[in-house]
């Protein structure tokens, strides 16, 4: 009896308190399907896609939403509520009494899906953003039950009448008297070398499309707009070879089928005698009509609280897993990291009824914030000069800022007040320190602090790695990464962050603490600064060093309306002064010049060359700087004679490891060390030692020595 009547009593002590429903008003089913042509998982059985919008509103009144840039210039509903309509789709058990109750809820990056396809290893056969599933890759989390839900939440990226992704409608602010918003924008781009990725050339070198959804021009008229070049640039913004474009040789225009001045066109700009892929361009223009980016992040909140705490929306339609849902854990790969630090930091984990809305936050490749709340922002953007990466709290413990000036502030300060922290799993590698300033955040702005990690918060360094993990094989010879002077890093991450999420899965629904942290840190000298003598680069011939690689963190003024510790607000000067160069750190490697502090994967523990985090730019404009995420791979000399030709001073793989057979001796007590820390899952050991053996049989890469049956035996698993 009391098993029946409590949900009763649950509902009426709601009403009671006043505790309001999750804000999505709305939802509408668009598409149930059967995936992966009906293949069963286990226990589990089937899985189904469904697809749909959800229609919400966010009270401006309320506290939880005042620190939504332009949020008092948003239009209002005849509720008087501020209106949003985004997409969805959601992955679940056909039996959803078989779902493990675990919601993972996958943040967009750019508006496509990334969690299953990383954990599983599935391909998307429709392309990206379009989850018609038909390669479930192993089925390891259809077989554990994991319902997986996506939405839109980036503001610039609306709903797509074709699908191809998932995207987001928010109201334009607009003054009060109805007239429009403006403010100065800056775009950066460059003809030879990707400098931002919200810009893209038309297949013709004479037409350049600009950033997307609000950021219009107001004006067409140039002479109300500056565009220059530059033949050099340092990592500070100091220019040279600066040219002022006349306003007469370029256009708001499209020129792609039309010559110079073209069709004129807000989105596009043409150039009269077309872009010099040697030099770098600068646009600064006054932009109208910015989207209330915030309302995105809003509705993020909201449609991860729907799902998971209510039975149905307000016309009656049914949530398809309501009552299911027992933890719910967001997940982001890179940009989707970073505005997890965000919404974590502008105290997002709090829904409109004051309850939490991930218990778990995994954040994949973060290193810093990014532009998801700040007028007339560019949210595809990464960290490129004027990009406001860095300038909130990039630590989660509460850190007093003395070097910009700013008041104990951290990512966790709004969430500890409302008791709404979820744990949090950070997982960082070398390019997101020599590319997104990722240090800051162990170091703090003085370069010299070691800022404590909160009990909630586990942090993992994978050492050596590229930004989200490399191509994952076992091959001497790495393929070359266009633009940048070093080949490919194949360090993976895949296998050490599904036994991480194996571990958040226990830390939320047992209780079982997760394998420690294991990060570089300043007081054990293992994080240091960027120069070769400083990190022990070892001289090898003919390769870079990390010299002036380092993409440094620089102190902007952006001015009086800009909130740095909320990350947020408006910015007044563009570009942005620099006012001091800030110290970022790198990892310090060993004779090898590999490095030391971290998560040493297997590879890593068996080299087959150097692994660097970093990896230059080969030409152009910005030479030397560091090739936007990409990290690099040195090869050992395969024979001591080779090496001693070459005058390299790293032991070949003839001197370290003598034979294949003894290599894989090698492999399988590191993988089994690494399976015991709960740093690898089993079967994903099992998996790498056989690729290991496969990759290094067909590249010959070590002498056999009479062992090749048994190792093919291993191969095919017997």
């Amino acid at each position: 009896m009391r098993t029946r009547t409590f949900p009763a009593v649950c509902a009426a002590l709601l009403l009671f308190t006043g505790v309001a429903p999750a804000r999505v008003t709305k939802i509408a089913i668009s598409k149930s399907t059967p995936v992966f042509s009906g293949k069963t998982f286990g226990a589990t059985g089937a899985y189904e896609m469904i697809k749909g919008t959800a229609t919400g509103e966010i009270d401006p009144a309320d506290r939880r939403n005042a620190l939504i840039t332009d949020i008092q210039f948003a239009p209002r509903n005849a509720n008087g509520k501020v209106a949003y309509t985004t997409t969805f789709t959601l992955l679940k058990p056909v039996d959803l009494a078989k779902a493990n109750g675990i919601l993972v809820y996958d943040v967009t990056n750019r508006g496509n899906q990334r969690f299953a396809s990383r954990f599983t290893r599935f391909v998307l056969a429709a392309g990206p953003g379009d989850p018609e599933l038909s390669d479930p890759g192993d089925g390891s989390l259809y077989k554990t039950g994991y319902m997986i839900l996506t939405s839109g939440w980036q503001g610039d990226l609306p709903i797509d009448p074709a699908g191809g992704r998932e995207g987001v409608n928010v109201p334009v602010a607009r003054n009060p008297d109805g007239s429009a918003i403006t403010g100065r924008v800056v775009v950066r781009f460059a003809a030879g070398a990707q400098v931002t990725g919200m810009v893209t050339f038309s297949g013709n070198p004479n037409t350049l499309s600009l950033p997307g959804a609000g950021r219009t021009p107001a004006s067409l008229d140039t002479k109300q707009a500056t565009l220059i070049s530059k033949a050099s640039e340092t990592q500070s913004g100091v220019g040279g070879g600066v040219v002022s474009i006349p306003a007469a040789d370029w256009a708001f225009a499209d020129c792609r089928s039309t010559p110079f001045p073209g069709k004129p066109d807000p989105a596009r700009l043409c150039l009269k005698d077309g872009f010099d892929p040697a030099r770098l361009y600068e646009l600064v223009y006054t932009a109208k009509d910015p989207l209330v980016l915030g309302v995105g992040i809003a509705a993020l909140r909201d449609v991860v609280s729907f799902f998971r705490r209510e039975a149905k929306d307000a016309d009656g339609a049914a949530n398809p897993i309501a009552g299911r849902v027992t933890h719910v854990i967001g997940f982001g790969i890179s940009q989707p990291a970073r505005l997890m630090r965000d919404f974590i930091n502008l105290g997002f984990n709090e829904d409109e009824s004051g309850r939490n809305v991930w218990d778990g936050a995994f954040l994949d490749a973060s290193g810093a914030a990014g532009q998801f709340n700040i007028r007339f922002a560019q949210p595809g953007n990464i960290a490129g000069l004027y990009d406001p990466i860095a300038e909130g709290p990039s630590w989660w413990e509460d850190y007093t800022d003395k070097v910009r000036g700013r008041p104990a502030w951290g990512l966790l300060h709004r969430c500890r007040e409302t008791k709404t922290c979820p744990q949090i799993m950070e997982v960082t590698g070398g390019a997101d320190f020599y590319f997104v300033k990722g240090s800051l955040g162990i170091a703090g702005a003085t370069g010299k602090d070691d800022i404590p990690l909160p009990p909630n918060v586990r942090r993992y360094y994978m050492a050596s790695t590229n930004h989200s993990g490399g191509l994952d094989n076992f091959n001497v010879e790495q393929p070359p990464v266009p633009g940048c002077m070093l080949a490919a890093n194949p360090l993976p991450w895949f296998e050490t962050e599904r036994a991480l999420f194996a571990a958040m899965n226990g830390w939320l629904t047992k209780g079982t603490l997760p394998p420690p942290s294991v990060y570089p840190r300043v007081s054990d000298g293992t994080l240091v600064p960027a120069t070769a003598s400083a990190v022990g680069w070892p001289k090898i011939p003919g390769a870079p060093t990390p010299d002036g690689v380092m993409n440094s963190a620089l102190d902007y003024d952006f001015g009086p309306h800009f909130r740095y510790n909320d990350h947020s607000g408006v910015i007044d000067n563009v570009p942005p002064p620099v006012k001091q160069v800030l110290p970022t750190l790198a990892a310090k490697v060993d004779a090898d010049g590999n490095e030391i502090a971290g998560v040493h994967v297997l590879l890593l523990q068996l080299p087959l060359g150097t692994y660097t985090g970093w990896n230059p730019v080969a030409s152009g404009v910005l030479k030397g700087q560091e090739c936007q995420l990409q990290a690099g791979t040195i090869p050992f000399s395969r024979t001591k004679a080779e090496r001693l030709a070459k005058g390299d001073p790293r032991p070949s793989l003839e001197e370290r490891y003598g034979s294949l057979l003894n290599y894989y001796r090698l492999a399988v007590d590191a993988a089994n060390k690494m399976v015991a820390e709960r740093l690898l899952l089993p079967e994903d050991a099992d998996r790498q030692i056989r690729q290991l053996l496969q990759d290094m049989l067909k590249e010959g890469a070590l002498p056999l020595r009479g062992a090749e049956p048994k190792l093919e035996a291993v191969i095919r698993g017997k």
